[in-house]
């Protein structure tokens, strides 16, 4: 389920075990990469207005292990008990679609119960960074495979193949690092909030002190290619709960999202008690 980076793979993912499409090998991986999209690269490449630019170097110094697939729908039943895809519209209630329609306050949620019920303690999001890093896998073009997105098709779930709904887990080619739907699929949220100058930044979190606008990373199956590159930012939006006919709104699923999903990270070391207090939030509620 995990792979690491530098470089072991993880064995006490117990919880996980049994829903898992497959399990993960070891991969060896440096920390160093270009975060972003050349500034050079023609708006018709990246589309308008996605905020990924300039391209600048990050290392990322503090080793991680990052799951190997989205967090599917049997793996939050298992902690949450809940169903928030049920009954809704693109629904696919399948032990191995990745679980969806989730709220950033709802994964946050998840997160807490799971490091309560496992021996680590430490699982959490990853930061854009450490996404972007996983993703790319030591590439540099638009998409994890190639510069110009011709295996698109091979590895990513997007709006030229999917039939508009999302897909079983692991179907499509993983990356370099054998991490699956980094590509298309569901968006996957991320620690951050969302910054338009996000990218002119060292890789920071940003404060999480509001709750929209948050990232996703990675693109849907609603998506077209340029929104589902490596370095392509989405963000929240209230307009996700529209047709919630709940007052106020509900804080546990989004009823206008069936796009969006994540995947969970740990450090392969116990950090310090300010790492944890940086990166280890708590779920924030709307009202």
């Amino acid at each position: 389920m995990w792979v690491s980076f530098r470089p072991r793979v993880c064995r006490g993912c117990c919880l996980f075990a049994a829903s898992a499409p497959g399990r993960a090998d070891p991969v060896d991986a440096g920390g160093t990469f270009l975060f972003g999209t050349p500034e050079s690269t023609p708006n018709s490449e990246i589309g308008i207005g996605l905020f990924d630019i300039p391209q600048h170097e990050i290392t990322i110094s503090r080793p991680y292990l990052i799951g190997k697939y989205e967090v599917t729908q049997a793996q939050w039943l298992s902690v949450m008990g809940t169903e928030p895809w049920a009954n809704k519209d693109n629904a696919e209630p399948s032990p191995n679609h990745p679980a969806n329609y989730v709220t950033w306050n709802d994964v946050s949620d998840f997160i807490s119960r799971l490091n309560d019920k496992s021996r680590e303690g430490l699982f959490r999001l990853p930061t854009e960074a450490e996404w972007e890093y996983a993703c790319r896998a030591g590439s540099q073009g638009a998409y994890s495979f190639s510069s110009d997105g011709e295996s698109l098709e091979n590895v990513a779930w997007y709006r030229g193949n999917s039939k508009g709904k999302y897909h079983k887990s692991g179907v499509k080619s993983p990356n370099g690092f054998g991490l699956f739907d980094m590509h298309g699929n569901v968006a996957e949220w991320v620690l951050d909030r969302y910054d338009p100058k996000g990218y002119l930044s060292t890789g920071i979190v940003t404060p999480e002190t509001e709750l929209y606008p948050r990232v996703v990373r990675g693109g849907s199956f609603r998506d077209q290619p340029e929104r589902v590159r490596s370095a392509a930012r989405g963000f929240s939006k209230k307009a996700w709960k529209q047709r919630d006919p709940q007052f106020p709104k509900s804080l546990w699923w989004h009823t206008d999202a069936p796009q969006i999903g994540f995947r969970i990270v740990r450090p392969k070391s116990v950090p310090s008690r300010e790492e944890m207090e940086e990166y280890w939030i708590k779920p924030i509620k709307e009202y």
